[in-house]
């Protein structure tokens, strides 16, 4: 019979193997889901009711909270904090290297800057509501997903990742959707609670549908780590230290 990871508190700082390649992964979807989906929306038709709008986003973002989960769950919410808060500098540095390319007078001749203005050239509202939302987000998802393992003494990990993702997923569509699009020509009220409702539902079915993917991932990553981590000693605020020792 296998040996089970050893449970210890989240202080304790092991050496982790793939710790490093799993925040590579979660800011590398971040940012290319904020990138390429963020501000597009698109439609399905849906019998009955006709088209129904959601944010092209939606299909990949999701990954982003799936990862999170992992890390929560593997890792602890501290080392899930350091994520978060990477994810959050690289969103920044994103924007602003988008605003001044954007702002680069063209070469002579060239014929994209129009499209290049339309693709990258978000309005600070955009990035403002986006920034806000993950981290909002984030942060709710992590906190509900570490609190519920050690209310749960770690069983029912199904329950943990989604009752996280219902929390976490709501605010970050509540919250980006109407600060960034509320009032702007091509966005009318109906379609934007459309649009929130629909990032909210296809968002935590995803979470859902990857159950077992979240399963063996995080079973293979506890096995590897050896670690079995439970947040009963943790300071869950956002702007504690993130010094792990890891």
């Amino acid at each position: 019979m296998e040996n089970s990871p050893t449970p210890r508190p989240a202080s304790e700082a092991p050496r982790f193997r793939y710790y490093d390649l799993v925040m590579a992964a979660f800011v590398t979807i971040l940012l290319l889901s904020n990138l390429i989906g963020a501000s597009k929306p698109s439609y399905v038709n849906l019998p009955g009711i006709g088209e129904w709008s959601f944010g092209a986003g939606v299909l990949f973002f999701p990954v982003s909270y799936i990862i999170g989960d992992v890390l929560t769950e593997v890792y602890g919410y501290a080392r899930a904090r350091r994520v978060i808060w990477a994810g959050f500098a690289a969103l920044a540095f994103m924007a602003f290297m988008a605003w001044v390319v954007v702002k680069l007078p063209p070469a002579a001749g060239w014929p994209g800057q129009e499209s290049y203005e339309f693709v990258f050239g978000n309005s600070w509202r955009i990035v403002l509501a986006s920034m806000t939302a993950f981290w909002v987000g984030e942060f709710a998802n992590s906190f509900v997903l570490a609190k519920m393992k050690v209310w749960s003494q770690g069983r029912h990990l199904w329950m943990r990742t989604i009752g996280s993702t219902i929390v976490g997923q709501g605010l970050d569509s509540l919250i980006f959707y109407p600060l960034a699009f509320y009032g702007l020509a091509g966005w009318p009220i109906e379609q934007l609670w459309q649009v929130v409702l629909s990032q909210w539902v296809i968002k935590t079915a995803w979470e859902a549908l990857l159950t077992p993917v979240t399963y063996a991932v995080v079973g293979g990553l506890k096995k590897a780590e050896g670690v079995e981590v439970f947040d009963t000693d943790t300071d869950f605020s956002p702007f504690a230290s993130t010094d792990t020792r890891d």
